[in-house]
This record gives structure tokens, C-alpha cells and sequence, in this order.
């Protein structure tokens, strides 16, 4: 297909708006049937292209990334403030690290061989509808005009401000990928959640491990507040974890990664014109209550891709359920009035449920009853009070702006 700046006909069946997990994610899904065609429009190399990246998500089996995939565990581990570890099996699931790079390397080279399917690397200036399509006006890496138009557009890019909500908190991290002098880590175990570092004043704070060879680790710092720190306070964070918890001895940092994402109760509108749908953690992926957003993405982009090749709505599927954002605005609420100790909670559900029930709670996949079942080994009397003067909040936009764009890194 020729591109032309004086282009004005229809490019593709759908753009994809994005390279990233959900973009490209959208893409494989439209274009492995070989029925739709799709342009993924990418930023070029410069400062609007996002840093190598994180995402880890549970699967069972060998999934559609396999090739992609950096690491996985099926042992998991969580340390309370008291030291005490909880170690569960995920089995049958496996908990899966995918790095941004070898996941957009497999993703174009399955792209390349579809007919109909290209990325194109440019600047995305303006999307609008128009007539019955829509727009999208970009610039090249050599500042060439290009107007690329589709029945279809699906939008992926960060919104620029958070919607309205009752609560907005920030889950924002530093991680170091470390090596060792001597061997320190055991590759068989990732532990989520250690809270074997100081707490802040408000919110709560841990340390996040995923090991990738017995001298080498993600390690990282993650709080969940109102507000990110500055670098020198997460890496003075990450040198006292590293030093006095995990007490590494000698290492170095070969690579860094930080990010902030937002856990808030708010709406995100999934349609943004009458050809222009928002998908991703811009259409509201990201799980309020955990971060967690590529198994999201994943659901969202199998239905989306399926509801299009039957002719059925274009308007992405809610990427969670109903039940889970409300359970979820009630656990952000608690969180945030200090209600119920985090760490407590947190441990607390690792120590008292299930492990693959809980697992499929944090991926939004329980039934009622295993929800009942987790709720009763909840703080009840606090999060009862949460849920009944829920309904009486108003939602509020947020003043403070999210100081780095919202990316989904070890979450």
C-alpha cells in the first residue's frame, strides 16, 4: 500500500493509534485471520517514544508471547512489615515478565508477514472523524505531511488528564535491573510484595523482585500514594532495600526503569468520537486496585477483534467487570482514608486465600461466591463504612498532573 501525503481515500480498514501493548496487542488480533487490514502508526525514535518497558501478567499453557517472554514463575512470594514470607504455587499458572522490546520485535515480524498490515513511524498531530471515518494527521520523521484515513481509528496514547473520580492514588516505582558479584538470588521464586521497608505516612510502600539468573534481578521500589518521589528518594529506597533487606552485597545497576500509574475510580470514556475508540490503559486496562493491565489489554483485544470480524459494535469491551471496579473503588477508598493497614491487607490475603482464587481476584476473574469468600477475610467493619458512603462522594478531577506518562512496568 503507497503512502501519500495527498492521500485522502481509505488507508486501511482500521489505525491504530500506538505501539505498545495495546496497540500492537490489537493489531495481531484484527490481522491474524488475514480479514482486516490495519496500520499501526508508532512514534519514531526522540522523546516521544516511551523507554523499554515492563509487563508481567499470569497464563496458563504456552501463550501467544511465549517467544517474547523474558521470565516466568510459578512459586510467589510475599514478606510482611513483621519479616514472616507467605510462598504460594501458581501452578497451573505461570507468572510471566514480557519486555517491551522482544514483544514489539514478535509482533512486527508477525505484522510483516500479513497482507494489508504495516507500522508506520511518525508523529500524530490530530485525530478527527470525518465523513464515514475518521482522520489521522501526522508528521514524518523527516517532517513530510502524511494523512492516513480508515473506517476505523483505535486510539492507545496516554489521556491528557485523568477523569474525574472519588479517589485517585498513583502506584509509582523505581526499578533496577541488578547483577550480582556472587550468586543472591534463587531464579524458581518472584516475590511480589515485601514490605520489609520503611512505610510512608500515607499510602504504603514495598519491594518487588524478579529474578532472572542467580546473579541477576529486577529489583524494584514501589509506593502507592498521592504523589511520586523524585529520583535521589527512590534510589536512596532501592539502596537501602538492596543493601539492608535483600543485603546483595556488591552490584551494579545495568539498566533502570521508572514509571508512574494511575489507580483511581474514574471513568475512562472508551469512545472518543464516531469513528475514534480509546483502548488500553487510555480506555481504563489498568486494574484500579493492583496496576496490573496487559491481561486486560489481552481480553479486551481477543473481544474487540471478534466483535469486528462478526460486524458486531466497534466500541472496545470494558476491559473489568463491574463487580471488580466496584471492589476496587472500595479498596482505593480504604487505602486512602488509612482505614485498613495495606501491608495487613495485602499479606493478609496471601496468607488466607486460595492461592489460584486469589490470583484469579487480582486478574478480575472470580465468581460471586469466591468474591464473598475473600471478602469475608477482609477488614469488614472498615470496608463496609467504605462502601456505603461511596455512593455519596463526588468525583473530582485531579490538581496535581501525573508527572510521567502512564506505563504498566512490573505490574
Amino acid at each position: 500500500m503507497r503512502l501519500s501525503s495527498q492521500h485522502s481515500g481509505i488507508t486501511s480498514d482500521v489505525i491504530i493509534v500506538g505501539g505498545g501493548a495495546a496497540g500492537l496487542s490489537l493489531a495481531h488480533r484484527l490481522t491474524e485471520a488475514g480479514t482486516t487490514t490495519a496500520t499501526v502508526v508508532d512514534a519514531p525514535d526522540g522523546p516521544l517514544r516511551p523507554a523499554e518497558r515492563t509487563w508481567c501478567y499470569w497464563e496458563e499453557g504456552p501463550g501467544d508471547f511465549e517467544e517474547a517472554v523474558s521470565a516466568s514463575w510459578s512459586r510467589l512470594r510475599v514478606h510482611g512489615v513483621d519479616g514472616a514470607p507467605v510462598t504460594v504455587t501458581s501452578s497451573p499458572l505461570r507468572y510471566r515478565m514480557l519486555r517491551s522490546g522482544p514483544f514489539e520485535r514478535l509482533v512486527h515480524s508477525r505484522l510483516a508477514g500479513s497482507p494489508g498490515s504495516q507500522v508506520v513511524r511518525a508523529t500524530v498531530d490530530a485525530v478527527r472523524d470525518v465523513g464515514d471515518g475518521a482522520q489521522v494527521l501526522c508528521t514524518m520523521p523527516g517532517g513530510e505531511a502524511l494523512t492516513l484515513r480508515a473506517r476505523l481509528v483505535f486510539d492507545s496514547r496516554p489521556v491528557a488528564a485523568l477523569p474525574p473520580a472519588r479517589t485517585q492514588l498513583l502506584q509509582h516505582f523505581r526499578g533496577w535491573f541488578i547483577r550480582t558479584a556472587p550468586d543472591r538470588f534463587d531464579p524458581s521464586i518472584a516475590d511480589l510484595m515485601d514490605f520489609r521497608v520503611p512505610q510512608p505516612a500515607h499510602g504504603l510502600a514495598f519491594g518487588y523482585v524478579l529474578p532472572l539468573a542467580p546473579d541477576r534481578a529486577l529489583v524494584e521500589y514501589t509506593q502507592f500514594s498521592r504523589a511520586p518521589l523524585d529520583t535521589a528518594a527512590y534510589d536512596a529506597a532501592l539502596e537501602h532495600y538492596s543493601r539492608a533487606v535483600l543485603r546483595l552485597g556488591t552490584w551494579t545497576v545495568e539498566a533502570v526503569e521508572q514509571g508512574v500509574i494511575p489507580m483511581t475510580d474514574g471513568r475512562f470514556p472508551r469512545r472518543a468520537g464516531r469513528a475514534v475508540f480509546r483502548i488500553g490503559a487510555a480506555g481504563g486496562a489498568t486494574r484500579p486496585a493492583t496496576g496490573y493491565t496487559f491481561s486486560a489489554v489481552q481480553r479486551q483485544s481477543r473481544a474487540l477483534a471478534d466483535n469486528l470480524r462478526s460486524g458486531r459494535t466497534a466500541v472496545p469491551p470494558p476491559p473489568h467487570g463491574r463487580r471488580a471496579l466496584a471492589m476496587d473503588a472500595v479498596l482505593l477508598r480504604a487505602l486512602d482514608t488509612g482505614r485498613i493497614d495495606g501491608p495487613d491487607f495485602f499479606t493478609g490475603l496471601f496468607r488466607r486465600t486460595p492461592p489460584q482464587r486469589l490470583l484469579r481476584f487480582l486478574d478480575g476473574a472470580t465468581t460471586p461466591w469466591e468474591e464473598w469468600c475473600i471478602g469475608l477475610r477482609s477488614p469488614v467493619g472498615p470496608m463496609l463504612r467504605t462502601a456505603v458512603e461511596l455512593p455519596f462522594l463526588r468525583r473530582r478531577p485531579r490538581t496535581a498532573p501525573v508527572t510521567a506518562a502512564p506505563c504498566e512496568t512490573s505490574r
